[in-house]
């Protein structure tokens, strides 16, 4: 018999508000556990299981059936993240008396090597945008901010006015959590930046009447005069990926792949790529900065003694 989620559902309410005021997680965040913790009580329901008494079985049943229906092992990892969090709310908010999680283990994601683009590749991209038209300003900005400080895109679009110092050539960016951290710009964005925000710039796509405040501070606006979606700020970079032939290989995330990957390969310092990229651990900036095989072959037979052949 299938059991109401009603109550799962107001349960889900608490633990999303929790998430809002006391971790701070952005709203991305909470919109995705949103989506998982609806699945799960949906299925428990169907299943005649209830939040507050469902057993680690019935959890690992759940994980399971998402497994053999084709989910990708990230998506069962995210979800099981969800429930854990979930169920670990309600047993410290004394909802529920005890956590059936855990014991239940994380499904393993395999943890693929990221394929950054070369320097030339990066060269070849940003010449191809028309940096002296309206539309093109905006982009050329947009893609010297993503290279050359590996920020995420949705950190870019959430960018105001009020974020850049052009005096001091910084750049404020909040990140996950609320984080805000302080990036350089180097002078290829700072002279893109300066262009876009000319009258024949930016200027070009500000409205009669802005629609919102938000709309106003924005610092990369869309043709409609208003801030720039996430999604609007993918398919910038995917056209001219496209445009020179790089096609899936090209993402914004490749963009700051790349530029991590550049600077290591530079001679910089891995804590300090670790700050640009605003990573809470130095583990999750290897991973975006391992060196490349070519190079690690290179430094190995003119470095180590017993290679010098």
């Amino acid at each position: 018999m299938n059991e109401s989620p009603e109550s799962g559902f107001r349960e889900i309410q608490d633990f999303l508000l929790w998430l809002r005021v006391e971790r701070g997680r952005a709203e991305s965040t909470v919109n995705a556990y949103e989506r998982d913790l609806r699945n799960y009580v949906l299925w428990l329901g169907e299943e005649g299981e209830k939040v507050a008494t469902v057993e680690e079985s019935a959890i690992i049943s759940y994980l399971r059936g998402l497994q053999s229906g084709g989910r990708a092992a990230s998506t069962v990892a995210r979800a099981m993240v969800a429930v854990r969090s979930f169920h670990r709310f309600l047993a410290v908010e004394n909802l529920r008396g005890d956590d059936p999680t855990t014991n239940v283990e994380l499904p393993r994601v395999p943890r693929g090597l990221p394929k950054p683009i070369s320097e030339i590749e990066v060269s070849e991209l940003l010449m191809s945008i028309d940096g002296e038209e309206t539309v093109g300003r905006r982009d050329k900005a947009i893609v010297e901010i993503l290279y050359g400080t590996g920020a995420r895109i949705s950190e870019v679009v959430a960018l105001s006015i009020s974020d850049l110092d052009l005096s001091e050539k910084l750049l404020k960016v909040l990140g996950k959590g609320n984080k805000e951290r302080i990036v350089p710009l180097g002078r290829y964005a700072e002279s893109a930046l300066i262009k876009w925000l000319s009258p024949e710039g930016r200027g070009s796509f500000e409205p009669e009447r802005w629609a919102s405040r938000d709309d106003s501070e924005a610092l990369f606006l869309n043709r409609r005069g208003r801030r720039l979606s996430r999604q609007g700020g993918w398919g910038i970079v995917k056209k001219y990926g496209a445009g020179i032939g790089l096609g899936a290989r090209l993402s914004p995330h490749t963009l700051r792949h790349s530029c991590a990957t550049h600077m290591l390969e530079h001679g910089a310092d891995i804590r300090t790529v670790q700050e640009l990229l605003g990573h809470s651990s130095i583990s999750t900036t290897q991973i975006y900065t391992q060196v490349s095989r070519d190079q690690l072959i290179e430094v190995y037979r003119s470095a180590h003694p017993r290679a010098l052949l």
